[in-house]
């Protein structure tokens, strides 16, 4: 299903299955996918955050993929993923495994790894390969 996902600062990316197609303001990007569904989120929407440290502690390895999300990340670095158990539990959500660091960016056919944050820099919602896997209530 296409969804336009936007925020407050008026940025919009539409997103079709895992992929990214379009990105601008919203006024552009529902003239280009008229009848697309729109998903209005109150913050800013940024391109997903890669997490670069060790994971957070959790009872699971799904738990600890789960952490990984809330904080609007949608990759690990390889170094961090130190079991099959974690390694499969990141696969199963989609989350990247990563050789090293990268610039995040949300780019026209890219995957769509996104987030949203509010004022106090806590993440709202994260979209892992066009997949909502978290969403604040």
């Amino acid at each position: 299903m296409l969804t336009i996902h936007t925020a407050d600062e008026g940025g919009a990316v539409a997103v079709e299955g895992a992929r990214v197609v379009g990105v601008g303001t919203l006024a552009e990007v529902q003239e280009r996918f008229p009848g697309a569904r729109v998903r209005s989120w109150p913050g800013t929407l940024v391109p997903a955050r890669i997490h670069e440290g060790p994971l957070p502690d959790a009872p699971s390895p799904r738990e600890r993929i789960h952490a990984v999300l809330k904080t609007g990340a949608t990759a690990v670095l390889a170094e961090h993923v130190d079991s099959p158990e974690l390694r499969s539990a990141a696969d199963r959500n989609g989350v990247m495994i990563l050789p090293g660091p990268r610039p995040p960016a949300l780019t026209d056919q890219g995957r769509a790894d996104l987030a949203v944050f509010d004022e106090s820099g806590e993440c709202i919602a994260t979209v892992c390969a066009g997949r909502l896997l978290h969403r604040r209530r």
